[in-house]
């Protein structure tokens, strides 16, 4: 059994790997969520969906644009936590803050955020003397956040309501609340892990090793995620139709669970994937009433921000690659200027005359 095992698993690295899985996954996700994102849409009014839009208050709106200003300014943390991390304490926090919000704004509209916001940090930390292994660990601490913020809270919204979580995976509430409970423990296991020992806490070999924060740290770090999800659900929260009535916590499991299938999917800015989700989670609401939620929310999240974003960046480049070498040469230039005559190497006109007369009694002198 053990020689059937291990070939079994020589022939799938070999023949498949688990990078052709996710990828396969991620094309199973995106086809099946246009498939229901079509069929949900059908029959939709689009002259409702403009009058849905006119019904959101301004005021809503200026709040939840405010809490997702709230959301990308605890964003800037999940780099500057891994920035002292890892001892990289030279970095600024502002230079993190870039790095942080750029890459995730650029990264998640763009695709594949692993790979496009880790081109976005490894451009800008390389100013710094951070090399690629360096923001490798970046990007795994930051991902590492998230991801401890997001199985904390949908553990403790799925076993407080679970069937908020039943309208989208079709599950039972019971079985919805056991894995709830089950991902708790598994935090708690996490924690307990820990604390067992420094060496336990080090990834990796070859070069290449990652010391995991401690555990008081860790609570640090699900505090960073549990705040960004926080003012996200909010956000989306306070956009949402005023009737019929939604709790905060179902909402946040709900969107919670459409986030992560979004960013599972790989797609540009979760398009189709995200939308799919919460319309299917959210039946008791008018299609054209949420579809107008979601536009707002899409600009206030997704558009805005995506084009600070790359007008940063775009600034950010002109800068360094046409301003700065500019100056450089400018300032070489003027390193070395022009002598300027001055009084003292200048002769008065009477010493002048002086000096040439002089020379011709030297020359009189020599023929004689």
């Amino acid at each position: 059994m053990h020689r059937l095992l291990t070939t079994l698993r020589r022939g799938f690295k070999e023949r498949i790997g688990w990078k052709r899985v996710g990828i396969a996954a991620s094309l199973l996700i995106v086809a099946f969520a246009i498939t229901t994102l079509v069929r949900t849409l059908k029959g939709v009014d689009t002259g409702v969906i403009l009058t849905a839009l006119t019904e959101i208050s301004p005021h809503r709106i200026v709040l939840a644009a405010l809490c997702v200003i709230g959301a990308f300014c605890t964003l800037t943390f999940y780099d500057f936590f891994a920035l002292r991390t890892i001892g990289k304490k030279h970095v600024p926090y502002r230079i993190a803050a870039l790095s942080s919000f750029t890459s995730y704004s650029i990264g998640h509209n763009i695709g594949a955020t692993v790979f496009t916001g880790g081109a976005i940090r490894f451009r800008i930390y390389s100013d710094y003397g951070l090399s690629a292994v360096d923001v490798a660990k970046i990007c795994f601490l930051s991902g590492l956040t998230f991801w401890l913020g997001n199985t904390f809270v949908l553990g403790i919204g799925m076993a407080w309501h679970p069937w908020a979580a039943s309208a989208m995976d079709q599950l039972p509430p019971p079985v919805n609340r056991l894995i709830a409970l089950g991902a708790l423990a598994a935090i708690v296991a996490y924690f307990v892990w820990l604390t067992l020992g420094e060496k336990r806490r080090e990834l990796g070999q070859n070069g290449w090793k990652v010391r995991l924060p401690s555990a008081p740290l860790t609570l640090v770090q699900i505090l960073i995620g549990v705040v960004d999800l926080g003012f996200c659900a909010l956000a989306m929260y306070l956009l949402m139709p005023m009737q019929p009535d939604i709790d905060f916590i179902s909402l946040a499991v709900v969107f919670i669970l459409a986030t992560l299938l979004g960013f599972a999917s790989h797609a540009p800015g979760s398009i189709g994937v995200f939308d799919a989700a919460m319309l299917v989670a959210l039946p008791q609401f008018g299609r054209e009433q949420l579809l107008a939620t979601l536009v707002v929310f899409r600009i206030l999240y997704f558009m805005i921000p995506f084009g600070i974003a790359i007008s940063i960046m775009g600034g950010r480049e002109l800068w360094m690659s046409v301003i700065v070498p500019w100056q450089k040469r400018r300032k070489l230039n003027g390193a070395y200027p022009a002598p300027v005559p001055t009084s003292a190497t200048v002769p008065r006109p009477v010493e002048a005359v002086e000096s040439l007369q002089s020379q011709q009694r030297v020359r009189r002198s020599s023929k004689i």
